[in-house]
This record gives structure tokens, sequence and C-alpha cells, in this order.
């Protein structure tokens, strides 16, 4: 059997290229040899997460798999058919990133098989398909599920068409080292193509700064200490809520906006091991996202948390793009999917970006171009594949 061969070593060499190839593969049908899989990590090759989220791939689209073994360098990916609505659960066991696994599911989850009598009767169209996905929910080097639920997801509705009933329910939360979190997720799947993004002329004034500050088997105090500090360095970079009372000598540099950061205690029986974090998202005009996290540490007292993901989200906010460099690279697999010419302003593009982008040219017929401005933002465009399933 033909196949695409993948080397997993190329650019920032992790787990991203797991994900998307294996997605894609999945969505277009097309078997894959991925090799040299995380040969400059240690350890090398595949750790638990990645295996489960193949595993749940090949679930997902009645597939085969080679290699998906701990430690593995080479593994071949078989996609076949895949039956909607499908209800399927992935255990990272460990503390494995949740959001992560998401990542390589959902775009195989979107789009029902279309034949032409479907196309014209939209009530046919299966029930959404749902994922339990157990592991971490709050982890280091992955994103918060917070920023999935209030970033990406709230993004991807508005600037792809996603269906508003996809849902991410946060069951039980994980923090490292334990895991032990659990997810709900809702995938309505779509027959029609997703739209492009047209998101490139400018940043836009920020309207609405977003959080939640959470806690799991630790004072309820210190979540109120990550906002405080959250907030503190806010004001400082000049934003001010606008619930804040007015002070006479304001400076005239100053945003008056709503800022909002809930915080929340989660109840022991919901959390298996103690943590903390903070999620922040500033809501631009215009419809773009820019967030910013911390997860709380030993010896980094809750203040100094909160102020570091309020120091992110500023950075985001300073380096001029619609979405931050997190998102900047989440979004590249729907923009090659996506129907027409895409385009997205952004700050400086990371390498996570970049090797989106290599994966999504080497499995689909999509072409990517990014421009540098004077300034040192970026334009990514896209000319999309108008990805619809085939009948099966």
């Amino acid at each position: 059997m033909t196949y695409v061969s993948i080397d997993g070593s190329v650019l920032e060499g992790g787990g991203q290229i797991l994900r998307n190839s294996v997605s894609l593969s999945a969505l277009l049908n097309t078997p894959i040899s991925i090799t040299n899989i995380r040969t400059g990590r240690k350890p090398p090759g595949l750790k638990n997460q990645h295996r489960v989220g193949i595993e749940v791939a090949a679930e997902i689209c009645s597939g085969r798999v080679q290699g998906a073994t701990n430690g593995s360098t080479v593994v071949e990916f078989y996609p076949s058919s895949t039956k909607l609505p499908c209800h399927a659960t992935a255990d990272a066991v460990t503390a494995g990133s949740t959001a992560l696994l998401l990542q390589t599911a959902l775009p195989m989850l979107l789009f029902a098989p279309v034949s032409l009598d479907e196309a014209m009767a939209p009530s046919s169209r299966p029930e959404p398909s749902t994922l339990i996905i157990r592991g971490g929910t709050n982890a280091s080097q992955a994103p918060q599920i917070e920023y999935t639920q209030h970033i990406l997801v709230p993004f991807l509705k508005r600037h792809f068409g996603l269906d508003r009933g996809l849902e991410i329910s946060l069951k039980k939360r994980g923090y490292f080292p334990k895991g032990g979190g659990e997810l709900l997720v809702s995938v309505p799947s779509r027959i029609e193509p997703l739209r492009p993004i047209q998101l490139s002329t400018e940043q836009g004034r920020v309207i609405r700064i977003g959080g939640l500050s959470h806690v799991g088997r630790l004072p309820a105090s210190l979540a109120t200490e990550m906002a405080g500090g959250a907030l503190k360095r806010l004001a400082e970079a000049g934003f001010k809520s606008s619930t804040d009372p007015l002070e006479p000598n304001g400076s005239q540099q100053e945003t008056v906006i709503p800022i909002e950061i809930k915080i929340k205690r989660e109840r022991n029986d919901d959390c298996l091991g103690a943590g903390s974090g903070i999620v922040l998202w500033a809501e631009l005009e215009g419809g773009g996202m820019i967030g910013g996290s911390a997860l709380g540490r030993k010896n980094v007292s809750p203040a100094q948390v909160g102020e570091a993901a309020a120091d992110e989200l500023i950075k985001g906010l300073k380096e001029g793009g619609c979405v931050d460099e997190y998102l900047q690279d989440q979004i590249i697999i729907f923009m090659a999917l996506a129907a027409g010419t895409s385009s997205v302003l952004t700050g400086p593009t990371s390498l996570h970006t970049q090797t989106a982008i290599w994966v999504a040219e080497k499995l689909t017929q999509a072409k990517f171009d990014v421009v540098e401005q004077p300034s040192g933002q970026c334009v990514i465009s896209c000319q999309g594949i108008a990805y619809q399933r085939a009948a099966e």
C-alpha cells in the first residue's frame, strides 16, 4: 500500500507533527509512515499521551496502526472509514494533556460523509459525536483546558463557522503529576466546508478581558491572590477595569474596559491531586483573541503566578497580531481544510506554526504564504482545499 512518509524530526520535531499528520491522514484516507518521532527529545519516541492519541484516532476512523508503543520512533497509520456519530474514550492514564488529545480527534469528527441527497437535507446529519478524554487538564507544556474552552473553540466558531453545539464540559480537573481529569466533548459534524478566516488587516482594540483563576485541594484564597496579581499587572500595563472606582488623576494612557477574572475552587471529589492555575483572554475588536496563562508552582507566590499570566497576555498584545503564538499554530489545520483564501495577522511565526504549515502542505493541496511586515508582524495566508468528507 502506498503511503506518505513524514519525517517526525522536521522543524519543531515534537508531538504536533503526530497530531496533525494523523488527523489529516484520517480525513483524507491517506496512509502515512512517521519516522524519527521526537528523536531530539529526552527520552525520544512516543510518550503515553502520543500513543493514546494515535489509538483513539484509529478507533474513530476504524484504522490500523503499527509501531504505536511507548518509546517507538516509527509509526505507520492506515485509516479506513469514519462512522458518525462516534463515541470514543481516550485515557492518557498519566497527566498527559487532554487538550492535546482533543487536537488530534477534533478535526476528524467535524465532517459527516456527504452525498447529493444529504447535502439537500441538513436534517439527515448524524447526532453529535462524543469524546470522553481523561488525563491532565492543567499541565505544563500544553494548553490549559480553559484556553481551549474560552479561546480556541470560540475563535473556531466565529471565524470558521463551526457549529455552536461544539462544547467541552470539564467533569474533573487533573493537575500534574497525578492527572485524573476528565472532559466530555460534544462535536456536531457538518457537511459543508469550513469558512475561510479573514482577519489580516489590524489587531483592533481590546474590548474585554476575561479569565479564570482556579485551585484544587488548596485554599480558595490562593486563587484570589492569583487573580489579584494579574489585575495588578494589567493595571500597570494600562488596562483598567470599568468596574473599578474612578481615579481623578488617572493616566490618559489607560484603557478602561470590562475585566472579569472568575475565582473557582474545585470540590475535593472533582480533583484527584492538588494544584492551581490561571488563564486570561483578551477579546479584540474584529474578533481576534489573545491569551495568557500560568500554573501554580512551588516557591512561587500566587500573586507572581497571576502576574506571569498577565505578562504573557500583554506580550501577545504587544506583538500586534490578531492571535497569540499558541492560537497561531492551532488554526493552521483549519485554514488548510477551509474553502477559499484565509488570512490572519499574527506576531512573528513560531516554530510550531512553521511545523503545522509543513505538515499541511505535505499531506494536502493547501498552499500557504507567510509575509513579514516591516513592523515584525506577519500575515499568514492559505488557499484551502474546501474539504468535504466523501460519501462512504
